[in-house]
């Protein structure tokens, strides 16, 4: 009998625990580790001020400290490759834009990710374009400026961040779409194109709100036309270019939260969530307004459904007018 009781001491622990369900990695998570965000593009820009405004936001709701990692280099490839080969298991976060997961696809022949490394989580911001000039550039008005440049095809250039960006393709679809002939000028970024515009070096830029606002503010360019499909709050008084005859003509750098494929989809569906609960907090979405961004909550099927006809659109176009990065 008293070897039956020491049995039976020993063995009901066990079979208590064998009958509690194991946890999952998903319903742990996030208590292992901080996370990691990476932004594929210098801090101090656009995305790492978005990523940095909304990292502690999300952060408290999640109950676990998130840490921005700036991987630049390559037109965002080298953070996003980074991103890609990372574990699937919720702790790494990659900001995602058009050039990352739609246009470099198609622009380069050798790309060491593909976008469907990737699972989407959701949208986040969108960067409204302009298109802007020098001052002293003789524009006073879009209209001008788009006559004058289907009056003297080939006179004219334009600065963007570079060859690939949101706002080289931009421009590629106005001049397929309008007939324009303006020679494309890439630098490697934003602010030494800014600079040479400034400095009259190149007439013409396309700027996002996020760089272009306080140059255009302080009056060191002059914004002529908003690539939005109508005005924006932040410059009320500058026409889209549908007002200018374009019709339809709608681009914007996006960026959308993403992780790497195969991470747990209730990992996915929760920081989706989070995220768009994050966002639509008031303050954190006036901070990202009068940065000059769109605030664009969207849960993870929408954002796969945009990406796929965002694709369709942008490759065909890409092919059309034999486009490439290399």
């Amino acid at each position: 009998m008293r070897h039956f009781v020491r049995h039976l001491l020993f063995t009901l622990p066990a079979l208590f625990l064998s009958s509690v369900p194991a946890l999952s990695p998903a319903q742990t998570w996030p208590a292992a580790k901080p996370i990691r965000w990476v932004v594929a593009y210098p801090a101090g820009g656009g995305s790492d001020f978005l990523a940095r405004t909304l990292a502690p936001v999300l952060g408290r709701q999640l109950g676990q400290s998130i840490v921005i990692d700036n991987r630049p280099g390559a037109a965002g490839i080298i953070g996003t490759d980074n991103a890609a080969k990372s574990s699937a298991d919720g702790y790494t976060l990659l900001t995602g834009d058009n050039g990352a997961m739609v246009f470099h696809e198609a622009m380069y022949k050798k790309l060491p990710y593909a976008p469907a490394d990737f699972a989407p989580v959701g949208f986040m911001a969108r960067f409204p374009l302009i298109i802007a000039v020098n001052p002293d550039a003789g524009f006073a008005s879009g209209r001008q400026w788009l006559d004058e440049m289907k009056k003297t095809p080939g006179k004219w250039s334009y600065a963007s961040p570079g060859v690939g960006s949101p706002h080289h393709l931009a421009m590629e679809l106005l001049k397929h779409r309008s007939g324009l002939d303006v020679l494309h000028v890439p630098y490697r970024g934003t602010a030494p194109a800014l600079q040479d515009v400034i400095a009259g070096q190149v007439p013409i830029i396309v700027l996002d709100t996020a760089a272009g606002l306080p140059q255009i503010r302080a009056g060191k360019v002059r914004a002529l036309a908003v690539m939005s499909k109508k005005r924006i709050p932040s410059l009320p008084e500058v026409p889209t270019l549908d007002e200018l005859g374009v019709k339809d003509f709608e681009v914007a750098a996006w960026q959308a939260l993403f992780v790497p494929k195969g991470t747990s989809p209730d990992i996915v569906a929760r920081l989706s969530a989070e995220m768009n609960k994050a966002l639509l907090a008031p303050e954190l979405k006036t901070k990202l307004e009068d940065f000059g961004l769109e605030v664009l909550p969207g849960d993870s099927a929408a954002l796969s459904a945009f990406l796929r006809k965002e694709t369709a659109f942008w490759h065909a176009l890409i092919r059309e007018r034999r486009l490439s990065a290399e």
